[in-house]
């Protein structure tokens, strides 16, 4: 902002003005003297006792504010002043006073920068002190030991006349040994804003109040039917928690009339908390750290829906992504503004569904409003049209003697929403203690009513405060909106409203280009390196998802997951950034793992054709559809697969299951022939790893056969010649055995003739012929020289026959 607009205008009170100009020509003539003579003391200076020196050694005594009420009085108030005096040196400080000066007139934004820089140098001026009646003495203080004070005045003792800011210090005097005189041993500036009257124009302030964390979901979810999410960490948890940094942010923000500027991830974390949620590493029967907030959640959840009824909520891309780190380094990177459109598309649906109110998407808020050609045109890419920057990036525009509105088009149909720098960062720092925290919010008064007496007309004040607020930081944040709205100089307006108000014609619409982007900001950005990560991710999640019965249960986390490695949470934490999107990358290569084929050893065929069969298993669970698997081998003259060098076969796997696919082979020469199966989606892209095995051919020849035919063909001969003989020789031991029997007989006949008693002893036999015992056996056919074919899947070094 240029120096010149921090000069303020006069009070937009007509009869103040009157008053003022009649006062400047009285006090012309005076003037002209004094430009010929020294400076003289103004009548209330030359009243007022001469303030005490400074003491030699500087700021012996600390002096602190913590509380000054009201921050902005009206006639008939009553100021109160509290805090504590702290001895710091070595010698005991004794008649000590503590009392109030009202000083100078701080009419320039610049000169109340100046005394907040230097709020407790003693040797930096101070007005008259304040009735000594209005003082607070101490008999003396110790070193080391603190002592509270508190001094109330009524505001019409303060003397305070035109409209303004205001130098008001807290200051110690008092004497030590070896300084025995009244002496300023410590001081404390402060602001006091003073504008009794309500304002004829009123500046209309818009106070964005966000709501967003750090990234604590992870890609991960369970492998039951509501997919159990998995956090990296529970500190969300404790943000949320009674008393932590978001609930405190909900529990103020309600009751103000701010905008609420949301990450919907914030919002989708809590409701995944709100069922049971995993934790890596922690005790699965420890109900605090594995699903044991869910009331927590569910209770932090009702209380934002109900702070933002009837409030403007804005909705930021999911993931808050870091626009600038995108423009200046993912542009590059294809793909890198689709995970931007997809992080906008789903941020109004995800606000609604869990606060029940529509949120604008309208809007983009770089880190600290810092913007260049390149960060417009990709806050712009996804549909936004209004970019929140900061006056301390934007320029102010030429020969202003005020700060100008807060939006400027800047071509193209898009609205810079210039956020007033000084009132935006005025919360940045510690907050805990009071004494800062009080100071925050007399500075932030101080600045709004200075900006608002620059000048008559109307304008709109957008402030964009850090993005992570503290909860102290809130805090002092809600004291401080809360006396702006009550004060006489400004009036609430939600951010839509306020880019759409009048723009100035004479503020600056100029981009600041690339080389005015902070240094300090550029070095915090993502790499490149991190926005090639996320797009090789998102390819394989692309090849994996065409293959799932089911793919929303894969999509959405891994989705998400990919927007919030682009979160601008990551700045100032590059280590634990590229420890995340690895984590999602490694997760999704581990699932994607799980549908492969199983590895086969070498192969034995016999004979000229056979089935192999090859097992594709899916340890997912659900099923897997749309895939091919395809046998091919790198030998087709040798070994042909279905007749053809490679065959393809559909696959459909349900989940934790396998199944074998059986590709018939040809053999058309023995030897050793390699084989590769390989696993295909649909459009030809490969997927897994691909299994390679050897096929052994021993497939009998032509030559073979013939040798083998004739050798069974001698046997044979050899057999049946065997046997004729044997047969023969059979039919002559018959008939020689035939001859014998019968000249048995004669002789017995014979016998018989001469002795009949010898006949009737002998008994009859059968006339039949005797089998001996080494009569051949009738042979028997040959056993198969082969094993029956079987359709089970090989195994290992299994023999695979026809």
């Amino acid at each position: 902002m240029a120096e010149a607009a921090d000069f303020q205008g006069t009070s937009p009170s007509p009869a103040r003005r009157w008053l003022r100009r009649t006062g400047a020509v009285l006090a012309g003539t005076p003037l002209l003297t004094g430009l010929l003579q020294l400076p003289a003391a103004s009548p209330a200076e030359a009243a007022a006792p001469a303030a005490p020196r400074a003491a030699s050694d500087d700021g012996s005594v600390a002096v602190s504010v913590d509380s000054l009420t009201p921050g902005a009085p009206a006639e008939g108030d009553t100021v109160t002043v509290s805090g504590t005096v702290t001895n710091k040196g070595k010698k005991t400080v004794t008649d000590a006073s503590v009392g109030l000066r009202v000083g100078s007139l701080l009419d320039t934004r610049s000169s109340i920068d100046t005394v907040a820089k230097n709020s407790d140098d003693i040797g930096s001026p101070v007005g008259a002190e304040i009735d000594d009646k209005y003082t607070e003495k101490f008999t003396k203080l110790t070193p080391g030991v603190s002592q509270p004070y508190t001094i109330s005045v009524p505001a019409d003792e303060l003397d305070l006349g035109q409209d303004g800011v205001y130098d008001l210090s807290v200051t110690l005097t008092g004497e030590t040994s070896d300084q025995p005189w009244e002496q300023t041993l410590g001081v404390r500036h402060t602001f006091l804003p003073w504008q009794p009257d309500e304002a004829d124009t009123k500046t209309k302030t818009t106070f964005m109040w966000p709501l967003i964390s750090t990234v604590h979901m992870t890609a991960e979810t369970g492998s039951d039917e509501e997919q159990t999410p998995v956090f990296h960490d529970d500190e969300l948890a404790e943000e949320i928690s009674p008393g932590g940094r978001l609930d405190r942010m909900v529990a103020l923000g309600k009751d103000l009339d701010v905008t609420w500027v949301i990450d919907p991830d914030l919002l989708a974390s809590v409701e995944a908390m709100t069922t049971r949620y995993e934790i890596p590493g922690e005790n699965a029967d420890d109900k605090n750290a594995v699903g044991g907030h869910q009331a927590v959640a569910k209770r932090w959840l009702t209380e934002v829906q109900k702070a933002v009824a009837d409030k403007e909520v804005v909705a930021l891309p999911f993931g808050d992504p870091d626009l600038a780190s995108l423009a200046h380094h993912g542009t590059s990177v294809t793909g890198s503004l689709r995970h931007l459109k997809e992080a906008t598309d789903v941020a109004a649906g995800t606000v609604e569904s869990i606060l029940h109110v529509t949120a604008s998407t309208d809007f983009a808020w770089p880190v600290e409003g810092a913007v260049d050609p390149s960060i417009i045109k990709v806050s712009t890419s996804a549909g936004a049209d209004k970019v929140i920057t900061r006056g301390d990036t934007f320029e102010g525009g030429r020969d202003l003697t005020y700060t100008p509105t807060a939006p400027r088009p800047i071509g193209g149909g898009t609205t810079a929403v210039v956020a007033d720098a000084r009132l935006s960062t005025v919360f940045d720092g510690d907050m805990t203690r009071a004494s800062a925290s009080t100071q925050a919010v007399q500075r932030f008064l101080a600045q709004s009513l200075t900006l608002a007496l620059q000048t008559d007309r109307p304008r709109s004040v957008v402030i964009a405060p850090q993005r992570t607020p503290s909860a102290a930081q809130a805090q002092t944040m809600a004291e401080a909106i809360g006396a702006l709205q009550d004060s006489t100089w400004s009036q609430p307006q939600d951010l839509t409203a306020a880019a759409k108000s009048k723009p100035d014609p004479d503020a600056g619409t100029e981009v600041p280009p690339a080389s005015a982007y902070p240094k300090s900001l550029r070095k915090q950005e993502l790499p490149r390196s991190a926005f090639e990560q996320i797009a090789r991710t998102q390819d394989k999640l692309d090849r994996f998802k065409v293959i799932l019965s089911n793919p929303s249960r894969v999509v959405t986390p891994f989705g998400r997951a990919l927007n919030r490695g682009m979160a601008a949470s990551w700045r100032g934490r590059p280590a634990e950034a590229a420890i995340y999107r690895s984590g999602v990358e490694t997760y999704l290569d581990t699932l994607s793992s799980q549908v492969r084929l199983i590895e086969k050893s070498d192969t034995k065929l016999s004979g000229r054709s056979a089935t192999i069969p090859v097992t594709v298993q899916n340890n997912l669970v659900q099923g897997v559809e749309h895939l091919v698997l395809r046998l091919t081998s790198t030998n087709p003259t040798r070994l042909e697969i279905d007749g053809n060098a490679y065959e393809e076969q559909p696959i459909a796997v349900s989940g934790g299951h396998s199944q074998s696919v059986k590709f018939t082979t040809n053999a058309n020469a023995n030897g050793r022939a390699t084989v590769v199966a390989q696993l295909y989606t649909q459009d030809g892209r490969p997927y897994g790893q691909p299994v390679t095995f050897d096929v052994k051919v021993t497939e009998i020849t032509a030559t073979v056969m013939l040798v083998i035919g004739g050798g069974v063909l001698l046997l044979v001969l050899a057999g049946f010649r065997m046997y004729t003989q044997r047969k023969r020789a059979a039919a002559r031991q018959a008939e020689e055995r035939e001859q014998e029997n019968a000249a048995d007989a004669a002789d017995a006949d014979a016998g018989d003739a001469k002795n009949p008693e010898a006949s009737e002893r002998r008994p009859t036999q059968e006339s039949a012929p005797d089998t001996p015992e080494d009569a051949p056996e009738q042979p028997s056919d040959p056993a198969p020289d082969t094993a029956p074919e079987s359709a089970d899947p090989s195994g290992t070094g299994e023999r695979v026959d026809r």
